[in-house]
């Protein structure tokens, strides 16, 4: 009877969150589905046609997350004095005039590295300054009560679009050549901004503090400072930034233990990393009922936990079929408990910052995320060359069992 009522309730929030929040979310849909299409696009263009070599292809995927985030250091200041729906109208559109500019350039005979390098850069810092504005609005449309429903939803569409993207990107690719997934990543964000714009309602336009005219450079510390001094919202972001750094370290790693150390297909290589996305799909879908019933500190704890439990076991990964089972059976756990417990973060995240700094905190978490990404990805890779890959992946996965230390205590 317990379950039924918790199902009902949740089925009525849903239905609760309104039109408003229904083209919100069917934007970013748009937005993830042809950003999924596009994965990998560009390290592929930069080695097919302008035939890159090993160090550029590196270089573009890590200077591109470092610039992109240096860049987008003031634009939490610069968000939270604004209006956030036309923000986040403002940085889809960048990111669709960026990324045109390829397929453009590249019919003109006149695409170079360094302006993959460049939309690289522009598209990352929008990425910020998009991900900043959207948190801070979704708080202001969305109830309290449901903040939770909402994220899940995202989450939830972020890994269908993730499950659904790669492998048809992946044949449009193989059909028609890498450009062509460009221009759908652009038009996506060129859909995205009208549905936002389409959201309608009004906003209020924020204040700027009492006889301060304009931003002071405090203001760019303003998040960080935010975070570390606050007792929940501290080791939640340790906790987040040495996760993911770390796991996304381990993907390079594990791309060339697969593919040229094991032997498998891309298509298998493909196949392990699409169907464990159900995991995604499911974790998040079920967010909101086991916090109903066990609550969001308890949910954390486990979920935080559980996820840093499963990287460990891709160092042992045999070649064949059981490899396969291996990977799919790891990357199943990692992504479940990866997708019920990013729903909760971003909740609690929301619920611990008061509105007037919230974008400048927001940018700030994201801004270190993608930094960590970087340096660690770039430090795995060393390791790498000097241990191999198995033993790379098994020390990231044996840090990674440290990391539920870093969880709260309180949410």
């Amino acid at each position: 009877m317990e379950a039924a009522d918790t199902r009902c309730d949740g089925e009525r929030r849903v239905r609760g969150l309104g039109p408003r929040f229904g083209r919100l979310w069917a934007s970013y849909a748009v937005s993830a589905f042809g950003t999924s299409l596009a994965f990998g696009a560009f390290p592929l263009m930069a080695v097919l046609v302008l035939e890159s070599g090993p160090a550029q292809v590196a270089a573009l995927s890590a200077a591109g997350r470092v610039l992109g985030a240096v860049v987008a250091v003031p634009l939490g200041p610069w968000v939270e004095l604004r209006r956030k729906r036309p923000v986040m109208v403002a940085m889809d559109l960048t990111r669709f005039a960026a990324l045109i500019s390829v397929p453009l350039a590249f019919a003109l005979g006149r695409l170079g590295f360094a302006q993959l390098l460049l939309v690289s850069v522009v598209v990352a810092a929008a990425d910020i300054a998009f991900k900043a504005a959207s948190g801070a609005y979704l708080k202001a449309l969305v109830p309290k009560a449901d903040l939770l429903v909402a994220n899940s939803r995202f989450e939830s569409t972020a890994w269908t679009t993730t499950m659904v993207g790669p492998p048809v990107g992946g044949a449009l690719i193989g059909m028609f050549g890498p450009v062509v997934t460009v221009v759908a990543d652009a038009v996506s964000y060129l859909l995205s901004a009208l549905g936002i714009r389409s959201v309608g309602g009004t906003e209020p336009r924020p204040g700027r503090p009492a006889g301060v005219p304009r931003l002071r450079a405090g203001d760019l510390l303003e998040g960080w400072r935010h975070i570390l001094g606050h007792p929940v919202l501290r080791p939640l972001f340790l906790n987040a930034i040495a996760v993911n750094g770390l796991i996304m370290a381990s993907e390079p790693l594990l791309a060339l233990l697969l593919l040229r150390g094991l032997g498998f297909a891309p298509w298998q290589y493909g196949l392990v990393f699409a169907v464990p996305c159900i995991g995604g799909l499911a974790g998040s879908r079920l967010a909101p009922r086991l916090v109903a019933r066990y609550g969001r500190l308890r949910v954390l704890r486990t979920a935080g936990a559980l996820r840093a439990c499963w990287p460990l076991g891709l160092a042992f990964v045999p070649p064949g079929v059981p490899g396969m089972a291996l990977v799919i059976t790891v990357q199943l756990g990692l992504v479940a408990c990866c997708g019920l417990f990013n729903p909760v973060l971003a909740t609690c995240r929301l619920d611990h910052v008061d509105p007037g700094r919230l974008a400048r905190t927001l940018a700030a978490w994201a801004v270190s995320s993608s930094l960590t990404i970087a340096a660690l990805t770039a430090a795995w890779g060393v390791l790498a060359v000097f241990t191999g890959p198995r033993t790379a992946l098994a020390a990231a996965g044996v840090l990674l069992l440290a990391t539920p230390l870093l969880l709260p205590r309180d949410a």
